[in-house]
């Protein structure tokens, strides 16, 4: 039986695979918490696709993806705050535009390569079982610059997830701060396109923290937590792939949603079973 457990990961590619995970959600977990906390998953799910025309630019000039990733990323960034500021048109429509029209350049550049399905599944759903040292050792980078990011800001991000008026009245400069979050957004999603894809990185993003935001309360007990139920995703998404020859991304992004309704069931069950018990002793008076 430990068999099962242990021989996937005897293998070279499989330990790199464990490690651009783990680290994956050490960026996306300590990130991702503040984008639950201030209700911005629709711009973490913006980001995730609109980083796709950079990628497919620098796929197709056999350029570094992160870095075609990174300029798409900045674009998409500039050009949200651009029409918030020129238009009347609130943030969120501005997102929703350029989520749209982002995606569908992307699809387009990529379009006019000869291997399109090809090149397209593997933007979209990256390749972890084809991850090689170079790309640790940047997710590893990335992993210290988030983690620093957030420990260096983390009172300015603290009070503006709660309290942007307070965060002002302070001299926190929300807005800096803001930018600040935007830019560890970036880093995030990037730097873990290539572990689990764009379309799926949104999931790693989002479902540890949101699952961590039901059973933590202190931030920085939610961020260990997200780390920890991000982990038994990248270990458990790995050990189905590899057992069950299904995709790796997909299994790894599809555990971190299943933990999270698994917790959300087994919190209603507590609750439950707490509200029975104190009814019967309420009775039993």
């Amino acid at each position: 039986m430990i068999e099962f457990f242990t021989d996937p990961f005897s293998l070279g590619f499989m330990q790199r695979s464990l490690i651009a995970g783990i680290l994956a959600v050490v960026t996306t977990s300590v990130v991702g918490t503040w984008v639950v906390l201030r209700g911005l998953a629709f711009i973490g799910d913006a980001l995730a696709h609109g980083v796709v025309p950079g990628i497919a630019v620098a796929f197709l000039l056999d350029a570094n993806l992160v870095a075609g990733a990174a300029v798409a990323a900045v674009v998409m960034i500039g050009a949200i705050s651009l029409i918030h500021r020129t238009t009347t048109l609130t943030e969120d429509t501005a997102i929703g535009l350029l989520f749209v029209g982002m995606l569908a350049l992307g699809v387009i550049i990529i379009s006019r390569a000869g291997s399109f399905a090809v090149d397209l599944v593997a933007i979209l759903f990256g390749d972890v079982l084809g991850t090689t040292t170079s790309d640790v050792l940047v997710q590893g980078a990335a992993a210290a610059a988030a983690v620093g990011g957030v420990v260096l800001f983390y009172r300015p991000l603290l009070v503006l997830a709660f309290n942007e008026e307070k965060a002002e009245v302070l001299g926190l400069n929300p807005r800096l701060t803001h930018a600040v979050m935007m830019g560890l957004v970036t880093i995030a999603v990037v730097t873990s396109f290539q572990t689990v894809g764009t379309l799926l990185v949104f999931g790693l993003l989002i479902a540890p923290p949101a699952t961590a935001a039901l059973i933590a309360r202190r931030v920085p007990v939610m961020m260990a937590t997200a780390v920890g139920v991000g982990t038994l995703a990248v270990v458990g998404g790995l050990l189905l792939s590899f057992h069950l020859d299904i995709a790796a991304g997909a299994a790894v992004s599809g555990l971190a949603v299943v933990n999270f309704f698994v917790v959300l069931a087994g919190r209603g069950l507590v609750r439950a079973i707490r509200r029975r018990a104190f009814a019967a002793a309420a009775s039993a008076r």
